[in-house]
């Protein structure tokens, strides 16, 4: 009889829980994926997907010299190509780190359009130009020679602290406002890993945070400062963002100055709005005017109410 009720209580237990027995669909590669997901949802999703194209394309362009239309042409559904993406002149050590990140976030592209429709790559800006003219708001005057994320290992890593930290911030910000668990499962695990990006990003800068970036003058920590303080601006919703180096105040319980990890008083991560990410990616400080790495604005509903 004990048997019987055990057997009983497993068989009912999945019908009787918060999960809808829609929530999820079996497809063709075997993998669970998303069905009922609330349009609300879908548009949080979906806005994340600019992102990840653009750590996609920069991230595979940087360490292998192609990006997803030639690794994944599907994902990138007849999207315009970026603009004057390229092969940097990496060490292997920092080649190697950035092609598991590329490959990485190629995997978090599929895992969205695994979940919700998509839309086809935006165009994305990732020339020199582009990269420059960030370097340049954030000195607040023009750097000579122009900066090029290309050139070499450091200066490549301060291009790329440039972009996974907005996403980590959308993620923390999506979360709360998220209803379905797929949703939430599919945003947990793109914030993990996003997390674990900046993180890696972060301690590869924090280690030559004294030496000087060529031919400035100017440490890397300063570069990540003026970058932090920048966003910071263009966000225009208070300080969510911080460089490798603080003020002790605002370093770890107000006890530490260096700040290999960006957090608020409580070391918790910040979050952000996709109105403060369209701000700081478009690099106008207005979520309605496109330009910066997204000449002709981001994709999807939310992005496009604004333009």
């Amino acid at each position: 009889m004990i048997v019987f009720v055990y057997f009983s209580l497993l068989i009912l237990l999945p019908l009787s829980s918060s999960y809808s027995v829609d929530e999820y669909f079996i497809n063709d590669h075997n993998n669970y994926v998303a069905r009922n997901v609330p349009k609300s949802d879908v548009d949080l999703i979906e806005f994340s997907l600019n992102l990840e194209f653009m750590e996609a394309e920069f991230f595979l362009w940087g360490s292998l010299g192609y990006g997803l239309d030639k690794f994944a042409p599907e994902l990138a559904d007849g999207g315009p190509v970026p603009i004057s993406a390229r092969i940097a002149k990496l060490s292997p050590l920092i080649r190697d780190v950035i092609a598991q990140f590329g490959f990485q976030e190629v995997g978090h592209v599929r895992a969205i359009k695994d979940t919700v429709a998509g839309f086809p790559r935006p165009l994305l800006n990732l020339s020199r130009e582009s990269f420059a003219t960030v370097m340049n708001d954030a000195f607040g005057h023009p750097l000579e020679p122009p900066f090029d994320p290309y050139a070499n290992d450091i200066n490549y890593l301060l291009a790329s602290y440039v972009i996974p930290y907005v996403g980590l911030t959308g993620y923390v910000g999506a979360n709360p406002k998220l209803h379905s668990p797929a949703a939430k499962r599919l945003v947990a695990g793109l914030l993990g890993v996003e997390s674990g990006q900046d993180a890696v990003l972060r301690a590869l800068l924090y280690e030559r945070g004294r030496e000087n970036v060529k031919p400035y003058g100017i440490t890397v920590t300063e570069f990540t400062n003026r970058i932090s303080a920048l966003r910071n601006k263009l966000g225009r919703h208070g300080i969510k963002d911080e460089g490798l180096r603080v003020q002790r105040e605002f370093g770890a319980e107000g006890s530490i100055r260096g700040n290999i990890l960006a957090g608020d008083k409580y070391s918790l991560a910040y979050d952000r709005t996709p109105e403060e990410i369209l701000r700081i990616v478009y690099g106008s400080g207005q979520e309605s005017k496109p330009g910066g790495f997204y000449p002709n604005g981001a994709e999807g509903r939310i992005a496009k109410s604004y333009l």
